[in-house]
């Protein structure tokens, strides 16, 4: 079933910490009216690399995870920097975080995280033919680079210290991009 956007009668924005919010006043195609919030980050976007070691291990990095006050293993993550491409900040957040550059990066797809109200994109990078390089990053301390083989996707998904919805939703998309995509 195909349906007509809904008309947007106006839209307000107030400033809410590191995000904006807008208020949309919607009317749907049956009538209904109702006011809507959307939460929009400020920047340029996010990137979550999925750092391939080899054909068969990814690499992760444990950080910590201040809303959830632990250690959380997952992918490379940062944003894009004004004037940065995807591809750009994939490796440069690499090389912050995990210590590596890559020669081949590919923007594989967008990841949304609660479309219903928030704005907020993330594209997923594939990186492959990695090198060793460190920039400095923001992080207060060196992050742990994990290697973790694809194979190994079911034990990984079941830990407690990895459940981060982009970071799991990436290697599935990943390891599938990869068997349907081999050599190329």
């Amino acid at each position: 079933m195909s349906r007509r956007l809904p008309i947007v009668h106006s839209v307000s924005e107030y400033e809410a910490g590191p995000y904006r919010m807008e208020k949309l006043d919607l009317e749907f195609s049956n009538g209904e009216r109702r006011l809507y919030e959307r939460v929009h980050g400020r920047g340029h976007g996010a990137v979550a690399v999925v750092p391939m070691l080899d054909d068969d291990t990814v690499l992760l990095v444990r950080e910590y995870a201040a809303g959830l006050h632990r250690y959380e293993l997952g992918l490379v993550k940062g944003r894009i920097d004004a004037g940065e491409t995807p591809e750009q900040a994939a490796d440069r957040e690499l090389k912050e975080e995990a210590g590596y550059g890559a020669r081949d990066v590919q923007v594989l797809r967008q990841l949304t995280l609660a479309p219903t109200y928030m704005s907020h994109r993330t594209h997923l990078v594939l990186a492959r033919d990695l090198y060793p390089e460190r920039l400095p990053g923001d992080e207060p301390e060196e992050l742990e680079v994990v290697p973790w083989k694809l194979d190994a996707l079911h034990e990984l998904i079941l830990r407690e210290d990895f459940s981060e919805g982009r970071s799991i939703a990436a290697l599935f998309i990943v390891r599938e991009y990869l068997r349907h995509h081999a050599g190329q």
